[in-house]
């Protein structure tokens, strides 16, 4: 599967005020391994920052004087989501302004070229009700180091999602595992002839009523979709 880790920075709260992007950034992840394919660019907003907004991301209107608009950008954005499942906290925020952004252009809506929206502000409060959800919070909660996120910035924002997002849903980056022999023969292969007597260890009531519980939370953190569950 392939996921785009996206974020965006804007001149205020509102895209229906004429609310703009001017910062937009998407990490990549296939199959649950990030990929080094980032995507991000600074945006020239034709227009003013409100205060509030500058003093959570510390973006200018001089910084953006001679960066790009969105119009010069959007097929490139395009191109980067198209088919992928997007992962955004708060989605509803960014795909608003993402929308607005490209109607001014007439072409269409996010939703039109990706695979799918995740928001992880949703998840989280449904894995963890009537606590502290923001980004600064999960990343506190699930041990991912955010040290150097002074101000909010699209591009580590969206690197901080990623991790953040693996440590929610508790899934292997990969299923390979080494055993420092090989299955396919030879003196190092696990035959029946070798293998001697197996010793199989039965697992406690304590210890099922754990994996039980175990695989609820991970049935939660992916709306209903535990593979494991789904053979029970």
């Amino acid at each position: 599967m392939r996921q785009i880790f996206l974020d965006t920075e804007t001149t205020g709260l509102d895209p229906r005020q004429g609310h703009r992007i001017i910062e937009v950034a998407g990490v990549e992840m296939v199959n649950r391994r990030l990929t080094g394919n980032h995507f991000h660019h600074y945006l020239n907003p034709d227009r003013d920052i409100d205060a509030g907004a500058q003093e959570v991301h510390g973006i200018s209107r001089e910084f953006l004087q001679d960066k790009p608009r969105f119009k010069d950008i959007a097929q490139d954005f395009l191109d980067y989501i198209a088919d992928a499942e997007l992962v955004i906290h708060n989605a509803p925020f960014d795909i608003g302004f993402l929308n607005s952004e490209l109607g001014l252009l007439d072409q269409g809506r996010v939703e039109d070229y990706c695979a799918g929206v995740v928001d992880t502000l949703k998840m989280a409060k449904e894995l963890h009700p009537g606590k502290r959800n923001n980004l600064d919070a999960l990343c506190e909660r699930y041990q991912v180091n955010n040290a150097e996120r002074t101000l909010h910035g699209a591009l580590l924002d969206s690197d901080l999602l990623a991790e953040v997002f693996l440590a929610m849903t508790r899934g292997q980056e990969t299923l390979d595992i080494d055993i420092g022999g090989s299955w396919g023969g030879g003196s190092g292969a696990f035959t029946a002839a070798n293998r001697g007597d197996l010793l199989v260890q039965q697992a406690t009531e304590a210890e099922m009523s754990a994996h039980a519980a175990y695989l609820e939370d991970v049935d939660k953190a992916s709306s209903g979709n535990c593979v494991w569950k789904r053979l029970e």
